[in-house]
């Protein structure tokens, strides 16, 4: 996506967002339109969001549970889009554990396919919604500081914030474990370190990471602890940073490892902010993917007056 798409899905968002300070939330967007949630992957976040995003914009959503399905039974993952296609499916909504999932599912199907996460790759809404806060916060991205603090080697979010966040104009500083942080993410155009005060003191945006332990095929740091005292954003850390430095984080969070709970909780802190973000920029991707012109078409207004958005 080039910068102008990027800003389109946000301004999009900020015009749904406002749609959901309605008394009636939904929207005729997707109406007849069936969406199915096939997550192949836990999440909670993810896909709740993007279940409240497609039923606000009227579509029909069948939510795929790989635990209960023919995926046990050692059907493929392209059978089991192509039956769900067969079933009129008009957007597929994937999250997997294989990095490039989605984009395998795009090559033979019709229907539209979002990523909702694959593997340690990329989770392009994540990193949309993210942007998108920090955009409502600060008024904009371009010259920001922006640290990610944390696990970015396995690290799906940490990848998709980097591209929207460089294409945007923001500066990128990735801090962490080196051997959690290497240094080939300086193609991308990051400034890399593993000095916390050095990643922290001059940010304006602080994103944390969890550690992906999940992904992680060895042990990648001696111990939780190590990793605390070295690399946690505690209180006496936070003071070492700016007036006003925004504290975010796409959960699930590990509280006292990677931040304080009384930080995750502070008026910095826009975590809960992320996930009603989320939402927002979630009707946006769905809305645009299903051929939406972007917001000169978004003309209900809060106050709950009648939406002329047309599908």
């Amino acid at each position: 996506m080039s910068a102008d798409e990027i800003s389109t899905v946000l301004d999009t968002a900020a015009a749904f967002k406002a749609v959901g300070a309605r008394a009636i939330k939904k929207v005729p967007a997707l109406r007849g339109k069936t969406v199915i949630n096939l997550f192949v992957e836990p999440s909670t976040r993810t896909r709740i969001s993007f279940e409240l995003a497609a039923q606000r914009l009227t579509a029909d959503v069948i939510n795929f549970t790989a635990e209960a399905s023919s995926l046990k039974k050692g059907e493929t993952l392209r059978d089991t889009a192509r039956n769900l296609e067969a079933l009129n499916a008009d957007i597929i909504i994937l999250r997997h554990g294989a990095a490039g999932a989605p984009h395998f599912l795009s090559q033979f199907l019709n229907a539209s396919v979002v990523n909702a996460g694959d593997g340690a790759h990329e989770h392009p809404t994540q990193g949309l919604l993210d942007v998108y806060t920090i955009r409502d916060k600060k008024g904009r991205v371009a010259g920001l500081n922006v640290t990610i603090l944390g696990d970015i080697l396995y690290s799906r979010v940490a990848r998709s914030n980097i591209w929207a966040l460089l294409k945007l104009g923001a500066n990128v500083t990735l801090c962490g474990p080196s051997t959690l942080v290497p240094r080939v993410f300086e193609q991308m155009g990051c400034k890399v370190t593993y000095d916390i005060q050095e990643a922290i003191e001059n940010a304006d945006v602080i994103n944390l990471l969890r550690i992906q332990h999940e992904r992680q095929r060895q042990t990648m740091f001696p111990s939780i602890g190590e990793y605390t005292s070295l690399f946690g954003l505690t209180k006496a850390r936070l003071g070492m940073t700016q007036p006003g430095v925004l504290i975010m984080h796409p959960g699930p969070i590990n509280r006292g490892v990677e931040i304080d709970s009384e930080i995750a909780d502070s008026n910095q802190s826009v975590i809960l902010e992320q996930v009603t973000n989320g939402l927002a920029v979630r009707m946006a991707v769905l809305y645009l993917v299903n051929g939406g012109k972007g917001t000169s078409e978004i003309m209900g207004t809060v106050g709950g007056s009648k939406s002329r958005l047309t599908p």
